[in-house]
């Protein structure tokens, strides 16, 4: 039996249609397998980087617990003669155990070295560098990540690093009195009045002094709430914080400065009282007010910046 014309384009009709439909369930399925594959990719894509975001999260915290222990390092023992390695050391301990940490929790490889710890353009903050290599199944970050971590709130490890631990300093709530360490420190050198120092005292934690310029501090009731408050102050030629931990005085990094004040009826001209001053460039400085005990003793370059007149307390 002979298909005629028009079974033969009925024919042709019908085939061209199936195949059609199976080309187009074929292009369904694998755009539908595509897109979980994607979208699988892209969570676990997700997951990586949410992994690595935590882990970056954890150097700054890490790194700020690291020069708290090397502070206490300070008050507990003696100046540290390399603080940048010694913090290295810690934060690399603290990293390894978090490594093991991020192992088990999400079954991942990470391999951390602290490359650098630094000082910044800001005295109120430290800089750390951290390289990281981290493997999950087909993901890989490598990179060299960067924090700066705060030290407002950290201790000041100067006074204990310079002087020693074994110095007579005692700490009093937020503020350290020197008792006789400052005496003792004035006099083996020489240097002006040494007993204008007798029992001064100093802030223990560092704050940043919010009175912005500096020159305020010579309106009505600033200094002294500065010095309640126990601010300290950048200052081109104090140290930095990780010099502190070395017991210097003055640095070549940008650094700060806060006052020791003295508690004393000595009138007579004495160390200017800030503290770079007393424990490195050792210049003179005169009192504000005669007649005030708590009165801090400055030169004229240290009144100026502080609006607080000329040598005469004017």
């Amino acid at each position: 039996m002979k298909i005629d014309s028009n079974g033969n384009l009925i024919l042709g009709t019908t085939v061209i249609l199936i195949a059609t439909l199976l080309l187009i369930a074929v292009f369904v399925f694998t755009t539908i397998n595509y897109i979980e594959n994607e979208n699988i990719d892209s969570q676990e894509n997700d997951n990586f980087k949410y992994i690595v975001d935590d882990y970056s999260n954890n150097i700054e915290v890490l790194g700020r617990q690291s020069l708290e222990d090397a502070c206490d390092k300070v008050f507990k023992t003696f100046k540290l003669m390399d603080s940048e390695d010694q913090i290295k050391k810690y934060l690399n301990k603290k990293l390894n155990a978090k490594n093991e940490e991020f192992k088990e929790k999400y079954d991942i490889e990470i391999h951390s070295d602290t490359v650098a710890v630094e000082s910044t353009d800001s005295p109120w903050k430290v800089l750390f560098k951290v390289k990281l290599n981290i493997i999950k199944d087909n993901n890989h970050f490598s990179k060299i990540v960067e924090k700066n971590v705060s030290i407002e709130g950290l201790r000041d490890p100067l006074p204990i690093a310079k002087l020693g631990v074994a110095s007579g300093i005692f700490i009093m709530g937020d503020k350290m009195n020197y008792k006789n360490a400052l005496t003792r420190y004035l006099k083996l050198r020489d240097l002006d009045s040494p007993f204008s120092y007798a029992f001064a005292t100093t802030p223990l934690t560092i704050k940043k002094c919010p009175y912005d310029p500096y020159t305020h501090h010579g309106d009505p009731g600033v200094l002294d709430d500065c010095l309640d408050k126990g601010y300290f102050h950048e200052s081109a030629d104090g140290s930095c914080y990780l010099c502190r931990l070395e017991g210097k005085g003055t640095c070549p990094h940008y650094g700060m400065e806060v006052f020791i004040q003295p508690h004393t009826p000595l009138t007579n001209d004495s160390i200017s009282c800030s503290d770079h001053v007393i424990f490195h460039d050792h210049y003179t400085g005169q009192k504000i007010d005669k007649l005030d005990i708590n009165s801090l003793i400055l030169d004229s370059s240290h009144r100026k910046k502080y609006g607080l007149g000329d040598d005469d307390g004017q």
